[in-house]
Parts: C-alpha cells; structure tokens; sequence
C-alpha cells in the first residue's frame, strides 16, 4: 500500500528493519503549477521554481549515496499544454543543460536521457545529446532524465524492434519473454527503481516507468514540488526502509502472502 509522507518523519523515521537504503530513485516532480497558483504567480515562476528544487534534489541525492535519480521532466503528454507554457518548459531546459551541465560535470554526475527523441527540434535534441556526451565518463550520480517520455509509448517502441526483428527471421514470436522485452527499452542497463515518489499528494503514476515500476515502493508526498528539498526526500527514504519488499515471495519462513 502506498503511504503519504510528510517532512517532518524524516526527523523521526529512522532506518527501520525493513527495506536497505533505495540505490534507485525516480521522482514525478508534481505541482509547479498549483504552486503558483496558490501564491497568486504565473505557472512559469512555478517551473522556474521547480528547477530549483530539482538542483537541491540532485545535491541532495548525492549526499545521500543515491546512486540513480530518474526525474520525470517531460511528459510525451505534456505537448498539448498551451503554447506559451511549453516555449516556458523548453526556454527552462535550455537554461538548464547551458547553466548547470558544467557544474553537474564537475560533481561528476552522469546524465543519461530517456524517451522519444525524433520528433523534438533540433536545438533540444542537440542539447539532450551534448549533455549525454559531455558526462558520458562520469562514475557518480547518474541522473535519467525523463524528456517527452511516456511508458505506454516506450514499451510500443520495444514491441516494434522486436516485431521487426520477428519479420526479418531472426527472433520466434515463442521466444520473446519478458527479459527479452526489458531489453528493448529505452534504458535496458539501468536497474528498475527501488523507490519512485510523487509529489502534490497525487497517488498515480501517470503513465511513468509502468513497465519498470513492477516492484517499486510508492512514496506520495503532500509537498509541492517546489517545496522539495532533502529534508522531504530523507523522509520519502525513510518510508522507503520501514517496509518489507518481498518481490511475490514471503518476506521469511512461515510468514503469511
């Protein structure tokens, strides 16, 4: 069952006897706008906003030994927001890459990019790639962004590379498995995440990291997302380490489903 966390369990909520720590953490970064909109702030102080909470994020998540932080940056959903916003988003990601890429170099984070990259402009796939090159050999942090992502659509795409390979006869349909499948996704190395928490109290996963997040722990936090700091994600984490993850199993013997 999912569990809404609230900051202050992180001054109380200690590693418990459950789960270790997450080595993979994905956040749905939720409730810039309404952020804003409480305050009486257009949407796009909101977002701006929401790049500073994720640059205390990923301070934070490499201080804390995480090793893997997938954000969900860009929803292939989010294309049907008004004009003026997505000029907004996009104007922010270009701040972004060109603004802080060189200090994520230098505290050696490794930026990897997940999602549908063929219909964006030149210009933002440019900056996707040259932020990918840039930290390629980087050993820290690695940081997947989420960028016009959408799980329903990533799994299409490695049901097609694997329909193509079953038409040119090198694959028997009796032969694709679910391991075969992970193997086509956008990032088949990265390990699924231990953890994913959402923000803005909204309790769904909104069509992220569905095939992934089989056996991932939900953290909901009621914190917009510009309110994110590490404060909320220790609590998140502690949440996290109080359960008991069985994977279908039993959690020791005798112990009842």
């Amino acid at each position: 069952m999912s569990t809404a966390v609230t900051t202050s369990e992180a001054a109380r909520g200690g590693p418990g006897p459950g789960c270790a720590a997450p080595r993979h953490v994905a956040v749905i970064m939720d409730g810039n706008g309404r952020w804003a909109a409480q305050r009486g702030l257009p949407r796009r102080e909101g977002h701006r906003r929401g790049v500073e909470a994720l640059r205390r994020t990923v301070r934070a998540a490499g201080a804390l030994g995480i090793g893997i932080l997938t954000i969900f940056s860009f929803s292939s959903e989010n294309w049907s927001r008004p004009p003026s916003e997505i000029s907004d988003l996009m104007g922010l990601l270009r701040r972004f890459i060109r603004n802080d890429l060189v200090d994520l170099h230098k505290s050696n984070v490794k930026v990897r990019v997940i999602g549908e990259r063929t219909t964006l402009s030149p210009d933002i796939a440019g900056l996707l790639r040259e932020a990918e090159d840039l930290t390629r050999a980087n050993t820290g942090l690695v940081l997947v962004v989420a960028f016009n992502y959408g799980s329903r659509q990533e799994i299409a795409r490695a049901a097609q590379r694997l329909a193509a390979e079953v038409a040119a006869g090198r694959l028997a349909p009796e032969a694709i498995t679910a391991e075969l499948i992970s193997s086509r996704l956008d990032a088949p190395d990265i390990p699924d995440p231990d953890l994913i928490i959402r923000t803005s109290g909204e309790q769904r996963l909104s069509n992220f990291l569905l095939w992934q997040a089989a056996y991932s722990e939900l953290v909901f936090v009621p914190l917009y997302w510009p309110e994110f700091d590490q404060a909320a994600l220790e609590g998140a984490i502690a949440e996290y380490r109080r359960r008991e993850r069985r994977f279908g199993g039993l959690a020791a013997a005798g112990a009842g489903t």
